[in-house]
């Protein structure tokens, strides 16, 4: 991604979760500020992540000693017990093992338990000597394989910059009892230099490292660095997080052979830097190491979803220039080959109602040419398009246009229905048809839907104009929507997260927006809803979230 109202929290399940859920946030606040003078702390508290039927990936990290900082490479070897069971209080222990945070991989830890009875809630905990435990955290397993499930619930967030705000949104999410898993789809952490972005004028609070991330040391201190966050150590400690990566976990429009924040002369190699960047990540979050060293991969929730996992950063050809033709040629990719043919095996092959692919840049067709003079060089900023004469944005799906009409291609000729697209990247709310061919919608059919999440605190266009929401973001969403009758709606003034609630009948994506990035205590309101009929491909919009 380039530079560029009704209060509710409602609980599907029952007042004892409620309660569950808000003493999990508390154990993690609480926690926080505890640091132990000279022995092991658990620091960046704990999570877990990818959920299975029978099994759960539990991770911390320890600190231990003082000086043992994040990417510093000191500290001793330290032996860690977790366990993990049906109750708060740890009298039913369901697994428990050992582990040992070694300086190698910066003291961080990941169990991947097994052994685990499906669609069942568990606590987690970690010790580092007979007295030092890590704050407690609660997650939940995934379905049965094919079992009948009357709906499941996730959070879906994505682009968190550290300086641009808080992580108010992660709060919000992290007090809600009622969600199977959080999506993360994608700018979890920036790599930018302190005031690069957004500028030092709008800092909240500065990164650390201040300078740009180059290397494996800066990679873990910015990682740490948002492990700090109490808003998202809540969030971590209350449900399973489900992850992928986009560009800023390595840098601004990163592809496979570089990327538009990296210069090999001064910052090195870009192969270097992805590795460096790939170890950090796959060391400090929730996420299973394939042997790949990517973030594609499947889940399962009994037989009403199945979430297929992109990673378009690491296969992606360049990024063409506007204008040239490159967006159409079938020799670029931005799944490469093996990715894209295990996208489409696994869609035909699914048995699930709904078929969920998360993506981190927006797969529906948008043209801005029809936009005003005045917001060109905005939307060019935050898009990464040219000012002069925007009119696709070739980081997203529109520069590959081959896989694309690839895909839909295969969902149309295979009869692959209900497929939704869940996305991030833009820092806009939006909800659109993906249709087969954009220039003859709505006569032309739909081919799957997409919802789009805004950003957590990362600009938008109001952020960037300094404008006040509903004013200049009105003219450019009227804009866009009559250019592209595909898009049914789009916010361009909001920070805040996705509730998407799926059950046979539909798949809704309740849209929150918070009240200041810039407040801690920011609240939470409901602002939109849009769903997906089974069967039909076709958004519509809702009167309520759901309850």
């Amino acid at each position: 991604m380039t530079r560029r109202h009704l209060s509710a929290t409602p609980s599907r399940r029952t007042v004892v979760k409620a309660a569950a859920a808000t003493a999990v946030a508390g154990s993690v606040l609480a926690a926080t500020g505890a640091r132990a003078a000279d022995g092991p702390a658990f620091l960046h508290g704990v999570a877990s992540g990818d959920p299975l039927p029978d099994g759960i990936l539990l991770w911390t990290r320890v600190t231990p000693s003082p000086d043992a900082g994040p990417g510093s490479g000191l500290g001793a070897d330290t032996p860690i017990a977790w366990e993990i069971a049906e109750d708060r209080d740890f009298t039913r222990i369901a697994a428990r093992g050992t582990a040992v945070a070694r300086a190698a991989s910066d003291h961080t830890v990941k169990a991947d338990v097994r052994g685990l009875r499906p669609a069942t809630a568990y606590w987690f905990r970690f010790s580092a000597g007979s007295t030092v435990l890590s704050p407690v955290g609660r997650t939940r397993t995934a379905p049965a394989a094919g079992a009948a499930v009357p709906g499941i619930r996730f959070g879906v967030v994505s682009c968190a910059n550290w300086e641009a705000g808080w992580f108010s949104p992660y709060r919000h999410l992290a007090a809600r009892a009622d969600l199977d898993a959080v999506l993360h789809l994608g700018d979890y952490i920036y790599e930018y230099a302190s005031g690069s972005y957004p500028t030092q004028d709008t800092v909240v609070r500065p990164h650390a490292p201040l300078h740009e991330i180059r290397t494996l040391a800066d990679y873990r201190l910015r990682h740490a660095t948002y492990k700090t966050d109490t808003d998202l150590q809540a969030l971590h400690a209350a449900h399973p997080v489900i992850a992928i990566w986009d560009d800023h976990e390595f840098a601004n429009d990163a592809w496979s052979g570089g990327a538009e924040n990296h210069t090999p002369g001064t910052e090195g190699s870009w192969a270097a830097r992805v590795a460096a960047a790939k170890h950090a990540y796959f060391e400090w979050m929730p996420v299973r190491a394939s042997t790949e060293g990517t973030v594609y991969r499947r889940l399962s929730f009994g037989g009403l979803a199945e979430l297929h996992l992109l990673d378009l950063r690491s296969f992606r050809s360049e990024q063409a220039s506007i204008g040239n033709g490159a967006v159409d040629d079938p020799e670029r990719s931005i799944t490469g080959r093996a990715q894209l043919d295990w996208l489409k095996a696994g869609l035909t092959a699914s048995d699930a109602r709904w078929k969920l692919v998360g993506t981190s840049v927006m797969i529906s067709p948008v043209a801005f040419g029809a936009l005003p003079a005045h917001l060109l060089a905005p939307l060019a900023e935050l898009l990464g398009l040219p000012g002069e004469g925007l009119a696709v944005n070739v980081d997203q799906w529109d520069g590959y246009t081959d896989d694309r009409k690839e895909l839909i291609s295969h969902l149309r000729d295979h009869a692959v229905s209900d497929t939704v697209f869940l996305t991030g990247d833009i820092h806009m709310a939006w909800a659109n048809d993906v249709p087969v061919r954009a220039a003859t919608y709505p006569l032309s059919a739909s081919a799957a839907t997409e919802f789009v999440v805004t950003s957590v605190t990362s600009d938008n266009l109001d952020d960037i104009l300094r404008a006040a929401p509903g004013t200049v973001s009105v003219v450019a969403a009227t804009a866009v929507r009559a250019a592209n009758r595909h898009v049914k709606w789009i916010d361009m003034d909001s920070h805040g997260y996705g509730v998407l609630d799926v059950t046979a009948e539909r798949s809704q994506m309740d849209y929150y927006v918070v009240s200041d990035k810039t407040s801690r205590e920011a609240t939470a309101s409901w602002v939109r809803s849009y769903r997906t009929r089974s069967g039909t491909q076709r958004i519509e919009r809702a009167d309520a979230p759901v309850r």
